[in-house]
């Protein structure tokens, strides 16, 4: 009898168990469903956060249209920049030709040199106006300070005449396009000249014991 009754309690104490594993299950969907409501956001966040997005999506394509307008501009002002500083070269060989002409002996003081010249500055000052016409312009250098943006130093020479700093040689004409250098002029500034001091005994003694 008493095998029999253990046996019937057995069943019921499983029953029991199951039943209060499946009240801590839904315990526990409950506390996760609490948590997961806490943690969504409200409508009008919602909305707050999409203004946000849309706002940054929007001056991200403001700056890409801008930046579009500066390529676009900058294509149709200096797209010849690269064609205008080679063509450069042709003046500078005029300039030679002219220089190894002018320095033949055998061709000074006679008049085919002197045509010869003329022509060379006549085509020269052609170029040079078709290059101003597209708005490449010599830069105007002499007697004026050194300008960093616009010129290059070269040499110093030595003159008390000029301001130090004054340039008073060009070496090589510069040019811009518009309000850009397309080369700086190559030049020679004054420089002070320095003195000398006259040898005297004295010296020359304390030169003779150093």
């Amino acid at each position: 009898m008493e095998k029999e009754e253990n046996q019937n309690k057995t069943p019921i104490n499983e029953d029991q168990e199951t039943e209060d594993s499946s009240v801590k299950t839904d315990e526990n969907l409950d506390k996760e469903n609490k948590e997961e409501n806490k943690k969504e956001i409200t409508p009008e966040e919602k909305i707050v956060e999409l203004e946000d997005k849309v706002a940054r999506a929007f001056a991200e394509m403001e700056n890409q249209r801008r930046r579009f307008e500066k390529e676009k501009e900058d294509a149709f002002e200096y797209g010849g920049y690269s064609f205008a500083k080679e063509a450069l070269n042709l003046i500078d060989n005029f300039d030679r030709s002219k220089h190894v002409l002018e320095s033949d002996d055998k061709l000074k003081e006679t008049e085919a040199l002197k045509k010869t010249l003329e022509h060379l500055d006549i085509i020269k000052k052609d170029l040079i106006s078709i290059f101003e016409k597209n708005n490449i312009k010599p830069i105007d250098c002499l007697n004026k300070k050194l300008d960093p943006n616009f010129h290059q130093a070269m040499i110093e020479i030595e003159d008390d005449t000029k301001e130090p700093g004054t340039i008073i040689q060009e070496i090589q004409k510069g040019f811009t396009i518009k309000d850009r250098l397309l080369r700086p002029s190559l030049v020679g500034v004054s420089k002070k000249v320095t003195k000398k001091e006259p040898k005297t005994d004295e010296n020359q003694e304390n030169q003779e014991n150093k």
